[in-house]
């Protein structure tokens, strides 16, 4: 839920970033039309065409991508986002200038030498389309420096009085453990709520820290954080106990959570493969995220509403046909659902087809395991539409509902969760992204009874590796390759 809220206030900051960029766009050429005297147009299409709307908004927005402005920014100053964007500024001035040149618009030309005993600015108050770029770039930080001050005082202001929070553990309950839980409450607007503590020992009687609970030490970590789930855990243990991290760190790997580290030294001896950011001074290393958090995860979104929306009213037809064979088929309802995982460890309700005689439609919890080939509760519509994937079909609904994803790692059941987790090291990285219809997994050809650790390493490739561009590769692959694979059961 937490990344979906982020979502949303992604989608609002691009909005907003398109009017403010809009803005600039007509600002700047209203003021060149008033300083030369100018006629205003006719048309409405001039006023698109004469303002370079249409080249400065993808410009600006991919500027905007590039410099890491749409990703979370809880623990950043809002300082250092304004030099961000008139660094944008500045780059989408120059690459509006190649793109005008590149299509050879008429309003842009080469400059001749400057007239002798004229001065450097004589240009830029002689030439109207010089003019109306210098006045862009004004503006352009002036209206989107502008908007997202007001729109960041405005979430500060939310997150202050208890909205929008984010709730995190600190593993440390020594002097950098406390720093870390100070430096986050006076730091309210950034939305981090500091829940609880764990101790740094294997064991504590300590019961509080900072009027905050220590509900146990190292050895109970995985106890703690079943019973008190959070959305991220701050590392902040001695730099003397810094040889346990990489234990901590795996023990981790059990549950979808984001993980940052406090290290007890300067950012500048930090290692530069990792991003680091820092809150009044304090380093915070992030270790792991979700790879969709910000704009990325928009347009994930986007295409999964779009791509699922389009597959049903391809597929209507088909899906009614196959409803009636299988009512015709077998008693029963056409539709059966079970328990599955997706992102941040979110337990949702699965549909598929029915292809066995004795689920009835509902889920049968004491059998946590896979289908076997030939096993005789699938009905004869059932194993083909195994076979051919069909059986998936409604899933499409999970997608539009926002369970699932059209790509991403296939979901598991809970109870086989619980037992990969302990077995199967990195294994719950997978719910870092949403589980999707097809994965990257499922396009090589590990379906159905195949190789976990083959499996585990194709779904850890897609999310370290994960572009929007890799989804659109994975289903042109899941469409050319087909449906049928002798791996499905």
């Amino acid at each position: 839920m937490l990344r979906q809220r982020h979502n949303l206030f992604v989608t609002l900051f691009a909005l907003f970033d398109v009017g403010a960029v809009a803005a600039a766009s007509f600002g700047a050429w209203a003021i060149r039309v008033q300083r030369f005297k100018q006629p205003w147009p006719s048309e409405w299409e001039s006023y698109f065409k004469d303002s370079l709307v249409l080249y400065a908004v993808p410009i600006v927005l991919m500027n905007l991508l590039v410099f890491k402005l749409y990703k979370p920014r809880r623990d950043r100053a809002l300082v250092g986002e304004i030099g961000q964007i008139i660094k944008v500024a500045f780059l989408s001035s120059m690459l509006i200038i190649v793109a005008l040149w590149a299509v050879g618009s008429s309003v842009f030309s080469v400059p001749g030498p400057v007239p002798d005993g004229q001065p450097l600015g004589w240009r830029l108050a002689t030439d109207p389309f010089r003019f109306q770029l210098a006045m862009f770039t004004a503006l352009l930080p002036l209206f989107v420096g502008g908007h997202r001050v007001v729109t960041r005082t405005a979430l500060r202001f939310m997150r202050r009085r208890g909205w929008n929070m984010r709730h995190v553990a600190i593993i440390g309950v020594g002097r950098l453990g406390q720093i870390t839980a100070r430096t986050l409450a006076r730091n309210s607007w950034t939305g981090i709520r500091v829940d609880y503590f764990v101790s740094h020992h294997e064991q504590t009687v300590r019961e509080r820290c900072l009027n905050l609970p220590v509900y146990g030490g190292i050895r109970e970590l995985d106890v703690i954080l079943e019973k008190n789930r959070v959305d991220a855990v701050y590392l902040a243990i001695p730099s003397a106990m810094s040889a346990q991290l990489p234990q901590i760190l795996r023990r981790l790997e059990r549950y979808a959570v984001d993980v940052r580290i406090v290290p007890d030294v300067h950012p500048r001896y930090l290692p530069q493969n990792m991003t680091v950011s820092e809150l009044e001074g304090m380093p915070i290393l992030s270790y792991r995220e979700s790879p969709m958090a910000g704009l990325g995860g928009v347009l994930k979104r986007a295409l999964d509403l779009f791509g699922a929306g389009l597959a049903l009213m391809l597929f209507s037809p088909l899906i009614g046909l196959i409803s009636l064979l299988i009512w015709l088929g077998s008693p029963g309802p056409v539709l059966f659902k079970q328990r599955r995982v997706s992102l941040g460890g979110d337990v949702f309700w699965i549909w598929k087809f029915r292809t066995m005689r004795e689920l009835d439609g509902l889920e049968q919890d004491e059998d946590a395991s896979w289908t076997e080939r030939d096993d005789p509760r699938i009905t004869r519509i059932g194993r083909w539409l195994r076979r051919t994937s069909l059986d998936e079909l409604p899933q499409l609904i999970n997608v539009l509902r926002g369970d699932m994803a059209l790509v991403g790692p296939r979901p598991e059941r809970p109870e086989l969760i619980d037992r990969f987790r302990d077995d199967w090291r990195g294994y719950m990285l997978r719910q870092q992204v949403k589980a999707g219809m097809t994965g990257w997994a499922q396009v090589n050809g590990l379906r159905g009874n195949t190789s976990l650790r083959k499996r585990l390493q194709y779904d850890l490739f897609y999310i370290r590796n994960w572009s929007l561009w890799f989804d659109l590769r994975i289903l042109l692959l899941t469409i050319v390759r087909g449906f049928v694979h002798p791996n499905a059961i």
